[in-house]
């Protein structure tokens, strides 16, 4: 972060709830491994749960009306973490706080994640200008973002799954916590905005839920595309204690926490697909993709200006990946893989 942006950020009298929600895989991932350990159950519970939180949107028209199949197809799927809880009397269409993109190839048996910056400054078809990516969400819900980054990368978004901060932290916790080296000194709020309830030191450590969330939400000491990365950090480790867990009790939390915090319109039938991507032979093939900018400011108000040369690189690893037909050229500068 700047040092501009620091000194503007301190300025500043209104207050401002962070929710900064690191959700994404969490429920497709952590309920696929449940329910594969654990067998019929805990898939009548799963199942279940996704019924009540099916949320229907329209086919991307860049499908041509078809809608992709998970099981046979390459796919996308944007997940939303939403500013939602007790504390804003889960109003629905909150400004979105995170945003990830994922994209599937089924051949390679990959995932890409992109971490989208929520202050990015692009254009909201649903809102007809141009402004904070997360705008879009309170402009039109999950659909209204899924268009916005349709227009922004030229490439289908199939899926979305919405989760609000409540569901990531129930989910840490029903998994008994997660460890995960701090980079440094931490004091945050808590999801109830108290502040400096959350003090952490720097190293390796097993957390809590709320430490997790503050973690994740953090941006004192760097910046939006570091938080990215650093909630990358917080998914492996969710996957990897997801994987180690024993216990049915476990998992039936777990699926509890997702339920009652979600809504998608992927239906469990379509959750099979991603068995493949979890269960490769070499394991889950993670890369991250990167998208480049620098701070503006317009009339007072802080946006993360996305570089276009980096946006039409990313354009081209994603619709590659898709196996789309690129619009934009190659760069091998973008991408990394997640250890």
């Amino acid at each position: 972060m700047s040092t501009t942006r620091r000194v503007y950020k301190i300025k500043k009298t209104k207050k401002r709830r962070r929710r900064r929600v690191f959700l994404f895989l969490i429920p497709l991932l952590v309920l696929i491994l449940g329910t594969s350990a654990y067998g019929a159950k805990l898939v009548l519970k799963a199942q279940n749960v996704f019924q009540e939180a099916y949320n229907p949107v329209e086919v991307s028209s860049k499908r041509d009306g078809e809608a992709v199949n998970p099981l046979e197809d390459n796919f996308s799927i944007l997940f939303i973490g939403i500013d939602d809880s007790d504390e804003r009397d889960f109003k629905g269409n909150s400004r979105s706080d995170a945003l990830i993109l994922a994209t599937f190839n089924k051949d390679q048996k990959s995932v890409k994640l992109l971490s989208i910056p929520r202050d990015s400054y692009v254009y909201i078809p649903a809102k007809n200008t141009t402004t904070k990516i997360n705008a879009a969400h309170a402009a039109g819900g999950p659909k209204a973002t899924m268009d916005t980054i349709e227009e922004l990368l030229d490439i289908p978004v199939d899926y979305y799954v919405r989760m609000n901060f409540n569901a990531f932290i129930e989910v840490v916790d029903a998994l008994g916590g997660i460890d995960v080296d701090v980079p440094y000194e931490l004091s945050e709020m808590d999801s109830h905005d108290k502040k400096g309830a959350i003090q952490l030191q720097p190293g390796l450590q097993s957390l809590t839920g709320e430490e997790a969330l503050a973690l994740a939400r953090t941006r004192h000491q760097d910046s939006d595309i570091q938080r990215g990365e650093r909630q990358q950090e917080i998914l492996k480790a969710i996957m990897a204690k997801a994987m180690s867990v024993n216990g049915v009790t476990k998992y039936t939390n777990v699926i509890e926490a997702v339920g009652d915090n979600m809504s998608t319109n992927l239906q469990f039938s379509q959750i099979k697909g991603f068995v493949n991507y979890v269960t490769a032979d070499q394991g889950i093939n993670l890369e991250s993709v990167k998208l480049k900018g620098n701070d503006l400011y317009q009339n007072g108000v802080y946006y993360y200006q996305l570089d276009e040369t980096s946006v039409e690189e990313v354009r081209y690893v994603l619709q590659s990946h898709l196996n789309l037909a690129p619009t934009s050229t190659p760069t091998e500068a973008v991408q990394s893989p997640v250890q």
